[in-house]
């Protein structure tokens, strides 16, 4: 058994906490309001969040110092704007040297930073290559109800992504290792825009045809901007590329997937955002990429059309109208300069 804090308790931090709770750990679920650790503790429920029963032995903490006192591994589950803030608090209370482990999909938009390496940056006794992410298709809903359920853990330091493998692993929630950080990583924030287009595009009224086309060529984007900035193209044929587009794009569970479906209904982005009450990531998201793709000269018309319908007003239609009319070009052209045919390592 050990002792692990999780760091946020939204419907992902809770459903993991689950996942660890049923592996017999004991699991600290820290949040920042006192009224829902009080819920927490009371009535074993997170209702805002995640409407199921929750383990008797989950323990919630509204104070920082206390949850992540002597614990062996903190698994941080913040929206990305939090990170700082919260690793900030983090470098000043633990003076040990528990795993840190992140299940947060997205980019920092100002800095154009992934997670792992904001965190590095406000930790001091941490490296980059110490810290594990943890990603792949997982609606919290479905891992919440024990449902079966497949992610990936990556890091440098292959004990430490074996660890985290071990702390979640079980019957119903099945773990991968991986090496490629930076692949697991952007698969998992950029998946959030693809699914912003998807419901978009449902939201719009398109049917199948579309969607199809918008997750295959929205993969094409991806793979494009991971593989200029390090990561293995084989990477998003996996979990956190194909298996997360799947999941985000086809499902009511994704809030990204809600968001886009009301944007495409005709809402105006701050009435979605209010309307969601939740973090959605994909639109923070959105504007990192679009910058990371402006640096990288990378063509991303999907993630660029979106930046106009989110920060530009563009009419979603509009957008449609303007990549069924781009220039003729042949498919694998897109591609051909970045699989790999050496795959050995």
């Amino acid at each position: 058994m050990q002792k692990i804090a999780v760091l946020g308790a939204g419907s992902w931090g809770t459903a993991l906490s689950i996942v660890l709770a049923d592996n017999g750990h004991d699991v600290r679920l820290w949040t920042h309001r006192s009224e829902q650790a009080k819920e927490i503790n009371t009535f074993h429920t997170n209702e805002t969040y995640l409407q199921v029963q929750l383990p008797m032995k989950l323990k919630a903490y509204d104070k920082l110092e206390e949850a992540v006192e002597d614990v062996s591994a903190i698994v941080i589950v913040v929206p990305t704007k939090a990170v700082d803030d919260v690793c900030r608090k983090l470098n000043s209370l633990v003076h040990h040297q528990p795993v840190i482990i992140h299940a947060t999909k997205g980019i920092e938009p100002e800095s154009l930073k992934r997670v792992s390496q904001l965190i590095s940056e406000e930790m001091d006794a941490y490296s980059y290559e110490d810290i594990v992410v943890l990603s792949g298709p997982s609606h919290a809903e479905e891992v919440g109800k024990r449902q079966p359920t497949t992610v990936t853990v990556s890091s440098m330091n292959e004990e430490n992504a074996a660890f985290a493998q071990d702390l979640f692993i079980n019957e119903s929630f099945r773990v991968y290792t991986s090496t490629d950080m930076v692949g697991i990583e952007l698969g998992g924030a950029l998946k959030n825009i693809i699914a912003l287009g998807a419901g978009i595009s449902d939201g719009l009224g398109y049917g199948d045809n579309a969607k199809s086309a918008l997750i295959t060529r929205g993969l094409a984007e991806i793979t494009r901007l991971g593989a200029s900035l390090g990561a293995n193209p084989i990477t998003f044929l996996g979990l956190p590329g194909v298996g997360d587009l799947i999941v985000t794009c086809t499902s009511t569970h994704s809030r990204n997937w809600r968001a886009g479906n009301m944007l495409g209904q005709g809402w105006k982005l701050d009435d979605v955002l209010e309307q969601m009450g939740m973090a959605v990531e994909g639109v923070r998201t959105t504007k990192a990429a679009s910058q990371f793709a402006h640096q990288q000269q990378i063509e991303m018309p999907i993630t660029n059309g979106l930046y106009q319908v989110l920060f530009e007003d563009k009419a979603p239609g509009d957008v449609v109208d303007q990549l069924m009319n781009r220039h003729k070009r042949e498919e694998m052209d897109d591609l051909s300069g970045f699989i790999r045919t050496d795959c050995s390592d």
